[in-house]
């Protein structure tokens, strides 16, 4: 079965290797990916099909796309973006420190000539993180490109916990999706 991954995460190509060891990752490009003005789930729904829509063509049998996004712990309607440097990806570790925040996932699976969308949520309570946490966090550099400035399967695993929902949702494909794709996995 011929996969294409149309997203330039690492996390999410780990994820889909060992199920599909030759999936091709190839990203789309020039996606607008500001948020409209609506709740977090709709935000990445609607850049997750943006996503979907800019994939030119479909010469795989499968084809992958995923957004990723954190609900700002003081209001749920605002989300947390990635961060643009060391500074803005410390401000929202000490955001997130010493509370739980919603993880949104929106992913997208183009098979059998159609688009199945799943957005899907999961609950991560991060402890009070002490200066060293916060400075082993920012120096491994595992905030680079990662919604909220973390990466559950990186260093901040040994700090924080899943509270509720799946794994897969917070790493950056939705735990619906996934699921699928094992099946898939399973029949190729």
């Amino acid at each position: 079965m011929k996969v294409r991954l149309a997203s330039n995460s690492p996390r999410r190509l780990a994820m889909l290797l060992p199920l599909f060891p030759h999936v091709e990752q190839r990203a789309v490009q020039g996606v607008d990916e500001t948020p409209p003005n609506t709740t977090v789930d709709q935000q990445v729904l609607d850049i997750c099909r943006r996503k979907a829509a800019a994939v030119a063509r479909f010469d795989h049998d499968l084809t992958v796309v995923a957004d990723t996004m954190l609900s700002d712990p003081d209001d749920h309607s605002l989300s947390l973006g990635k961060p643009r440097d060391r500074a803005h990806a410390a401000a929202m570790l000490h955001r997130l420190s010493g509370r739980m925040h919603q993880v949104w996932t929106a992913t997208g699976v183009h098979w059998n000539d159609e688009w199945r969308f799943w957005v899907e949520d999961a609950v991560v309570s991060v402890p009070d993180l002490t200066e060293e946490q916060f400075l082993d966090l920012l120096d491994s550099g595992s905030w680079k490109g990662k919604a909220g400035a973390y990466d559950l399967a990186g260093p901040m695993g040994a700090y924080a916990t899943l509270v509720e929902g799946d794994e897969a949702t917070v790493l950056g494909v939705a735990g619906g999706a996934m699921r699928l794709l094992l099946a898939l996995a399973e029949t190729s």
